[in-house]
């Protein structure tokens, strides 16, 4: 078992998650209220990267991360030290990737509350943004926590993006699927079984628990 890659994993997977909530409801909150047009837009971005090639998005937040980039010398600026070929650049990229996963069931979830309950909740007094803390996000809980594990699952088993912007460097961009990778280029089946089976194990429960969250999703909205 690679204990570091299995740990740089871990601590990607929760940064992403933790960074990622957030901004995920700041995201799809708005999308409620837009008119057609600039919503099918937004969408649109958001679920890009979920039809892009891992290595064509990972070409570009490479090119957009780099040493002579706006960001890259902006990082560099700040830091001294190089976005790509880091952590931060991979939590940075992971938060790229994992946009659609983070952003569409949170938009669902929030989509499913009656607009009654929004209008209530105005007339009480209190504001959208009130209204967005107290009511809404405890009603959306299920698309919140699907938007949890989809993100955290799939940050663990991400490659390509991963290997186009971080590299494989041991202890600080090497996760676990990079690791599986490596042992099969060695011929170490057995390592790589190992550390396949775990993360086959981890997405066949986070499949079953986005399952169950689905189905409570769809009670609340009968």
């Amino acid at each position: 078992m690679d204990l570091s890659a299995w740990t740089l994993s871990l601590k990607l997977a929760a940064a992403t998650t933790l960074l990622l909530l957030p901004l995920a409801v700041l995201i799809a909150r708005p999308l409620l209220t837009m008119r057609p047009g600039p919503r099918l837009v937004a969408e649109g971005l958001v679920a890009l990267p979920l039809v892009l090639p891992p290595t064509v998005l990972g070409f570009y937040l490479l090119v957009a991360f780099g040493q002579h980039s706006v960001i890259g010398e902006l990082y560099r600026g700040l830091t001294g030290r190089s976005l790509v070929f880091t952590f931060d650049g991979l939590l940075l990229a992971s938060l790229v990737f994992n946009l659609p996963f983070a952003v569409q069931p949170v938009q669902r979830a929030l989509e499913a509350i009656p607009r009654e309950v929004r209008e209530a909740a105005w007339c009480c007094g209190l504001s959208r943004w009130q209204t967005l803390w107290k009511i809404e996000l405890p009603l959306a809980w299920p698309g919140l926590l699907t938007a949890i594990v989809l993100t955290f699952a799939h940050t663990l088993g991400e490659f390509g993006v991963v290997l186009m912007v971080g590299g494989n460097i041991p202890e600080e961009t090497r996760t676990v699927s990079i690791a599986i990778y490596d042992h099969v280029q060695a011929f170490e089946d057995r390592a790589a079984g190992i550390l396949s089976a775990t993360l086959v194990a981890f997405s066949f429960a986070a499949i079953v628990l986005i399952q169950f969250l689905t189905h409570r999703i769809g009670k609340k909205e009968q």
